[in-house]
């Protein structure tokens, strides 16, 4: 089994009036199946309201299923004495960095996590430095958060989950709320989290640009996953993506372009060096 795996996975959301009436139920995740095996950097799309980050809320233990199973790590998400565990096997990074940063300084915001855990204090300090260190902020140490950039801030709350020493990372969108330079900073931080620390990642995104260097792709839509490959198994479909209401990458969208017009380019073509290659042959 690996680090993650959901077996026929269904979530419900229930509305009920002011009597507690059930007014109507949603199912916002049906019938996932996916399996994440450690050191991966697993990418999951899908526009607004199509399941993604309700899916990420199960490997994190904060929803429970309707139906179906989550493990994390062997450990069963539903049964409350698993929760624990799984939250330090499995971190979770959210959008908006403000509600997760709770220090006035970062290295004690950083350090917020393994105090909780009841680590020592020595160890402590040597998990705040090796994690701020990870993600490009050290010298950010003794500054305030609020005095931080959006991205940096994202940073400070990816150096606070790893210093749990996490197996696996999921963030939610974690660039939604970033301007360009600033989701490419948390990219940058998240993909050497995978590379170099071989920590597995889950990243919940809907910027297409984001995940080009994944392992593989889950794309949801209406709860359940619509599609499912390699970044360029994905790409190479730019009319089903376009069905699902999702962009591709412009120097995808420019390449699927140019082969309507007629030049022999290959398929899914994910970076500008691939599409200068690619039309070297036309010069």
């Amino acid at each position: 089994m690996g680090i993650i795996k959901t077996k026929d996975l269904v979530f419900e959301y229930i509305r009920r009036d002011e009597d507690g009436n059930v007014e109507g139920i949603t199912t916002a995740v049906d019938q996932v199946n996916l399996e994440v095996a450690q050191g991966e950097f697993i990418a999951i799309l899908g526009h607004n309201g199509s399941g993604k980050s309700t899916l990420a809320k199960h490997i994190n233990a904060i929803l429970n299923p309707t139906e179906g199973t989550v493990w994390v790590d062997g450990m069963d998400t539903s049964k409350e004495e698993n929760v624990w565990d799984i939250r330090q096997k499995a971190g979770m990074v959210f959008q908006n960095p403000d509600n997760q940063i709770i220090g006035q300084v970062v290295e004690e915001d950083v350090g917020f996590g393994p105090e909780n855990m009841g680590i020592p204090t020595e160890e402590i300090w040597e998990r705040v430095e090796e994690s701020l260190r990870a993600v490009g902020m050290y010298a950010f140490r003794k500054h305030s958060p609020n005095k931080l950039s959006g991205g940096q801030k994202q940073r400070v709350s990816i150096a606070g989950v790893l210093a749990m020493h996490p197996q696996c990372i999921v963030l939610d969108e974690p660039t939604a709320m970033l301007d360009p330079r600033g989701r490419r900073e948390v990219i940058r931080a998240v993909r050497g989290l995978n590379q170099v620390e071989g920590i597995t990642v889950l990243l919940i995104t809907h910027y297409m640009e984001e995940i080009i260097h994944a392992d593989r792709v889950y794309v949801m839509d209406g709860g359940r996953i619509a599609m499912e490959g390699t970044p360029r198994d994905i790409f190479s479909q730019v009319e089903r993506l376009k069905e699902l209401r999702l962009d591709v990458p412009q120097v995808t969208l420019l390449a699927y372009e140019l082969q309507q017009k007629g030049v022999r380019l290959p398929d899914g073509i994910l970076t500008v060096k691939e599409l200068a290659d690619a039309l070297q042959g036309y010069l």
